[in-house]
């Protein structure tokens, strides 16, 4: 949604086509805050930011490979603990 933000019709676009879909979203909680502290050092360089160590630590704990976003820039650089890149979508 951050990169659409200077589009809102394509937000509203998105948030339908998930609400359309099926699509679950995954939930965090404590546990899951030293793997996100792992990953964000880890990438500091680039920097990683909160959202972005979110999913990179729902796909490391749910075993998901393939990632939707639009941020192709991080995600092609980003590994979860497996070390496997990403598919990217779109």
């Amino acid at each position: 949604m951050y990169l659409l933000s200077d589009a809102p019709v394509a937000q509203d676009a998105l948030l339908a086509k998930i609400e359309g879909s099926g699509v679950r979203l995954a939930g965090l909680d404590e546990k899951d805050i030293p793997a996100m502290r792992r990953l964000m050092q880890k990438f500091r360089a680039l920097p990683m930011d909160f959202a972005d160590a979110t999913l990179v630590r729902v796909a490391e704990r749910e075993g998901i490979q393939e990632i939707f976003t639009l941020d192709r820039r991080h995600f092609a650089v980003y590994r979860p603990a497996r070390g496997q890149a990403f598919t990217i979508i779109p």
